[in-house]
């Protein structure tokens, strides 16, 4: 065998691998890079050093790598070098740079005043400017109204103190409307004397059981039919009057005359002929009905007047009613 053969291979560093400047990744030199590929130094069989030693020493090789090629192939890309740029380059970019920063600066300026400004403002303005004009409007139409009421009182009051209309104070009259004066009777009823404080909550009518009778409304609501058959022009109870919408009714234990409670003794006041009206409701001409109460202690007093003055009924504002055409 040859020396060359016996002896390790070795191989004098490249120019290559000694590093020119510090690292820059981004380099147009990069495209200058070398690939390496770690493999064998030969592919033939290995050499024969002696019978001893067969295989080459890889230690010696080692060696040889770390003094003659220190530089790992890993880190090749640290031979890049900086790419000079010029003046020129430097200072459009720079200008890029800056008006990019302006846009941005003006941009958010805008967005800014944007987000301080009201953009309701306007909107409110016309609201308002609306609102004025109807409440001008609102104001003369009160006006306008005011002057009609006014104007309707006084016809009013002209027609209300007319005395030479008869048909309209017959009216009010019919309609219980005003107050009246003139002859009558006065018909009182009371609960028997035996009625208690218990006993004259009991309800009445119950002939089966042992409650005292007393007065109810069932009997009120007689005499007042009777005397409006008789041609009573004027009815009041318990000086409450009795107009066309009132109602005589029972809530319990009390009875109410419209929405006015009443108590015994029931005086029944009625303007009309007093002789026609005292015959229609005395004990000869209602057999039964005074039989029944005179049954119960209960003896209704007839009197004639030649004056009773009744007030005025409560009357209930019409709603749905209308003048018919």
């Amino acid at each position: 065998m040859s020396a060359s053969r016996v002896r390790p291979p070795s191989f004098a560093p490249s120019n290559d691998d000694k590093p020119i400047q510090h690292r820059a990744v981004f380099s147009t030199s990069a495209k200058n890079l070398t690939s390496y590929y770690a493999g064998s130094l030969d592919d033939g069989p290995a050499p024969m050093l002696s019978q001893r030693r067969r295989n080459i020493d890889e230690g010696l090789h080692l060696i040889d790598d770390l003094t003659n090629r220190s530089l790992d192939p890993m880190f090749s890309d640290s031979q890049l070098v900086s790419h000079q740029r010029s003046a020129a380059v430097v200072w459009f970019n720079r200008i890029v740079v800056f008006i990019i920063c302006l846009a941005v600066g003006f941009c958010g300026t805008l967005m800014v005043k944007q987000l301080n400004t009201d953009p309701r403002k306007a909107v409110r303005s016309s609201l308002i400017n609306e609102l004025q004009q109807q409440n001008s409007v609102l104001s003369k139409n009160t006006a306008e109204v005011g002057d009609l009421h006014a104007k309707i009182s006084k016809q009013s009051e002209n027609v209300s103190h007319d005395e030479t209309n008869p048909v309209f104070t017959q009216d009010e009259m019919s309609n219980s409307t005003i107050a009246v004066s003139g002859p009558g009777i006065t018909l009182t009823i009371a609960d028997p004397l035996s009625t208690g404080s218990q006993n004259s909550l009991a309800i009445p009518s119950e002939p089966t059981t042992t409650r005292v009778r007393v007065v109810t409304d069932a009997d009120l609501q007689a005499f007042v039919c009777l005397l409006w058959h008789s041609g009573a022009e004027a009815i009041a109870i318990n000086d409450h009057r009795v107009g066309v919408s009132t109602s005589v009714r029972t809530a319990g234990s009390v009875i109410l005359v419209g929405v006015d409670q009443v108590s015994s003794p029931y005086v029944i006041k009625a303007i009309g002929d007093s002789k026609t009206l005292a015959n229609s409701v005395n004990g000869k001409a209602q057999p039964k009905l005074y039989a029944s109460l005179e049954n119960a202690g209960i003896h209704p007093q007839i009197k004639r007047e030649r004056s009773l003055g009744l007030a005025a009924a409560t009357t209930n504002e019409l709603t749905y009613a209308r003048r018919r055409k």
